[in-house]
């Protein structure tokens, strides 16, 4: 890639640490992973950084229905969401927690400096209380009909009908989300963010950012026109301390969990850095100007990101012991991408009353791939989209396996039983160069969708190049050719090899197996197998290439001796060596098909205090390059699988009892 490589931080919204996430929930999110996947295939440097929202009432709820403690239902529900994340694929740099130590330590920083530069304001207001605890309720967990529009269903902290903000005890027959009780009110002391000195620093630079979604840029700009205080402290025993004399001691005094979770995404990048041993590397994309922000959330979170979290970090600027007064003033963020609801059947989902599927559920009876396609398909990018079994059988059935599963499917079954390896190209044919050129001008289309979180139609363009490969095939049919026109088949099927090489590297699915081997089920766990030391041994040459890559700083620069066929390979071995180099690895790198799509794993994480968690990570610099490949003639190709299931449509009467069995439990 010419020039520096950009700096991208992907910043995704914190889940609640409070229960199993259904697919309402990670309508989004998957759509992050595709873009990180991305931007790092065209050479950037991504920073994919989240993790679960573990502090304030949502966890203390959880833990008073499990009989848990609010610490034991943290960790059970972080382990079940960072697992089903684990599965989709999305490919965290670090998906951590809101519970560290350095969360912690980085939250009260922030607060405190935009205390002493006077961005705070103390109020004494009235808060809301559970009636038959006396807990305190969250104004999100408080809903009634709006004074103003008459929304029946506003909440505590504003309306989402006509968007104005609100206070609790503004809200006609206000109700408790959790029980439908009436809130009780009484006078509380609390600490105020002051957004209306930030007014018009926001409003002028929301209004530079035409590129927004407009929905996201002109509900901002509503709200930004009545901006009022935003409380960041609450009457809560299950938070992050309030770092001032004569409120750090008290047990009942919290900062607000929207004051912290918002931080995560600078508090995960300052952990991030420390987790890969260089403790200052999240100065590159915080305070680079040239560095670009990218978050992504549900609809109801916009404000938070377009609003509040820009006005703390203005508040901040440089300022602090975590940022040290050096460098730039952290970065405003350069893209708000939101999602809308995914409702389920038509209506919204809800699990507590049976109506919606965990993620975990869908994972337990179906592949991850199907849904991150569907989800992209058929997700609620910019209006609200309805997920039903019907649709998603067909999806499954009709696009991702009629269309790219069997384009990929029968070119690969083909040129294998025919040639064993990809064939030799011929003299090409006015067709052959026309599909040629148009998949390989789909990086650039596909790419121009990618960057400006169009999701949906680069895939739809990724599908009408697979279509338009699947019709040159057709048409072609080079399987009736093997015997009079070997050479002509061999051609055909070189064109549609390319063509898949360079369809397959768009990131809507996570990976596949393209003749790569990979750990064996029934082999992975058992203490009696491993490699032999020769295997290993002589993929050391390339893995220690890219250690050294990723060492000296420049994760990509291995390719440049392992990719480039003008470079020069010299092997010095002992004798009884010889035929492992020049034969034998020759072999596997011929057989090599690169990794399409690296995965997320677990990793364990100590901090200063010695205390540990585990958070989910992955390697991702070893991923094939953003733009069209050379697949060498003479590759040989192992028996070919298919790469994704038709579905019965029996599944669909079968899911739909077993929501309604559930519901009715």
């Amino acid at each position: 890639m010419a020039g520096t490589p950009a700096r991208i931080l992907v910043a995704v919204a914190w889940p609640y640490a409070s229960g199993p996430r259904h697919l309402g929930h990670v309508a989004g999110m998957g759509t992050s992973d595709i873009f990180a996947r991305y931007h790092r295939m065209k050479g950037n440097d991504v920073l994919m950084v989240s993790g679960t929202d573990e502090n304030g009432t949502p966890s203390l709820i959880a833990a008073d229905r499990e009989g848990l403690t609010p610490k034991q239902a943290v960790d059970k529900y972080n382990r079940i969401i960072a697992t089903d994340f684990r599965a989709l694929g999305f490919s965290y740099d670090l998906f951590t927690r809101t519970t560290t130590r350095n969360h912690v330590v980085v939250v009260q920083d922030v607060f405190k400096t935009l205390y002493d530069k006077g961005y705070l304001i103390k109020k004494t207001a009235l808060g809301a209380l559970q009636a038959a605890t006396g807990r305190t309720l969250p104004d999100r967990y408080i809903e009634g009909t709006c004074p103003i529009c008459g929304y029946t269903d506003a909440r505590g902290d504003q309306c989402d009908n006509c968007g104005n903000q609100l206070d609790p005890d503004q809200l006609i027959d206000p109700r408790s989300r959790i029980d439908g009780s009436k809130p009780i009110f009484k006078e509380t002391e609390h600490y105020y963010l002051d957004l209306p000195a930030f007014k018009q620093q926001l409003t002028d630079w929301v209004t530079r950012q035409t590129h927004w979604r407009p929905n996201v840029r002109n509900f901002s700009l509503n709200f930004i026109a009545d901006l009022k205080p935003r409380p960041i402290t609450r009457d809560i025993d299950w938070g992050v301390p309030v770092p001032l004399p004569g409120w750090i001691d008290r047990p009942d005094k919290r900062l607000y969990v929207w004051f912290d979770a918002v931080i995560g995404y600078f508090s995960a990048s300052v952990e991030w850095a420390t987790m890969v041993g260089q403790p200052e590397a999240w100065r590159d994309w915080w305070q680079d100007p040239a560095s670009r922000h990218f978050y992504f959330m549900g609809a109801d979170n916009i404000v938070f990101h377009t609003t509040i979290w820009p006005s703390m970090l203005l508040g901040y600027g440089n300022s602090g012991a975590v940022a040290g007064g050096r460098g730039e003033p952290l970065q405003l963020p350069s893209n708000v991408v939101s999602t809308a609801i995914l409702t389920m059947s038509g209506s919204r989902q809800s699990t507590s009353r049976g109506h919606g599927i965990y993620v975990n559920d869908f994972l337990s009876r179906y592949d991850p791939d199907p849904l991150r396609f569907y989800l992209v398909l058929n997700g609620p990018e910019t209006a609200d989209a309805d997920f039903t079994w019907e649709d998603f059988v067909r999806r499954n059935n009709d696009d991702l396996v009629a269309t790219w599963g069997n384009l990929a499917n029968r070119t690969l079954v083909n040129a294998y039983r025919r040639f064993g390896a990809v064939p030799p190209p011929g003299t090409p044919t006015a067709e052959d160069r026309a599909v040629l050129t148009a998949v390989e001008g789909g990086f650039a289309t596909v790419g121009e969708h990618l960057e400006g979180a169009r999701f949906r139609a680069a895939l739809t363009e990724a599908l009408r190049l697979a279509a338009l490969v699947n019709g040159y095939l057709t048409t072609s049919e080079p399987w009736k050719l093997h015997e009079t026109a070997r050479d002509r088949a061999g051609t055909i099927l070189n064109v549609a090899l390319r063509c898949v090489d360079d369809l397959k590297v768009i990131p809507i699915t996570r990976d596949i197996d393209w003749g790569v081997p990979v750990p064996l089920p029934g082999w992975i766990d058992r203490p009696d197998k491993r490699l032999y030391v020769w295997f290993d041994a002589v993929i050391g040459y390339f893995s220690a290439s890219v250690e050294w890559a990723t060492m000296v700083g420049q994760p990509e620069a291995w390719r440049d001796w392992w990719q480039d066929p003008a470079s020069r390979h010299f092997y010095f071995m002992g004798a009884d060596n010889i035929v492992f180099h020049t034969t034998i690895w020759p072999s596997m790198l011929l057989g090599y098909d690169g990794v399409i799509a690296p995965q997320p794993e677990f990793r364990t994480r100590r901090e200063p205090d010695g205390s540990t968690h585990d958070v989910l990570t992955g390697d991702y610099g070893v991923a094939p390059a953003w733009a069209p490949t050379a697949l060498p003639a003479g590759r040989k190709l192992r028996e070919p699988h298919p790469l994704f299931k038709k579905l019965d449509p029996s599944v669909v009467d079968q899911e739909v009892e077993r929501m309604e069995e559930r519901g009715a439990k």
